[in-house]
């Protein structure tokens, strides 16, 4: 779960450098999360047997965009733990509680984008502080350029992208049912980000 989080706040990070180098016509600006059209997943080894996958709604944030100084721009992003969200109704109150993230004492993780790397036309090395269940750790995204351009339902313009990395769960103090399930969280994450008015 907690990579969950990792991946949705330096996925966010990774638009500054997927952006900047896929579409150059991507304008400077700030840019707010879209929160009902991106997604925060997570998979971790479920017994050994499968993949079990979760998600966490309601991401908040914001992005400063430099066109002209991608590693320039500012990025900060926050997901309420307390929505943690999987097939199982239980299991989202159990996951929510203090054997695992503990919502009630640590109510949000947070990302704050610390370095940025290209690694191709359109891909790039997100790096940021992550913080989840009180515990602050560097973490590194893979992150993809997806589309930019004006909305055309609502106008705004917008930029997506897609990131995707690992993390371990037992480094932000959360190893209940380890080994049973999986220590190594896959982290996925599908994002848009609207820019604000000048």
């Amino acid at each position: 779960m907690m990579k969950t989080l990792s991946l949705g706040f330096a996925a966010s990070l990774g638009l500054i450098v997927a952006v900047a180098h896929a579409d150059p016509a991507v304008p400077s600006g700030v840019y707010a999360v879209e929160p009902t059209h991106t997604e925060v997943m997570f998979g971790i080894d479920h017994l050994g047997f499968s993949t079990y996958y979760g998600q966490f709604p309601g991401a908040s944030g914001s992005l400063k965009f430099d066109a002209a100084d991608p590693a320039a721009s500012k990025l900060d992003i926050s997901v309420p733990v307390a929505t943690v969200m999987t097939a199982s109704p239980k299991l989202n109150t159990e996951l929510a509680g203090a054997q695992w993230l503990d919502a009630g004492k640590f109510p949000t993780m947070t990302f704050h984008a610390t370095k940025i790397v290209k690694t191709g036309a359109d891909t790039a090395d997100v790096t940021g502080d992550f913080t989840l269940h009180g515990v602050t750790h560097p973490v590194t995204l893979k992150a993809k350029f997806h589309g930019a351009g004006i909305h055309p339902m609502n106008k705004a313009y917008t930029v997506g992208f897609d990131a995707t990395g690992h993390i371990s769960r037992k480094d932000y103090g959360v190893s209940t049912y380890e080994p049973l399930l999986g220590d190594d969280v896959q982290l996925m994450l599908s994002a848009a980000f609207e820019k604000k008015a000048s």
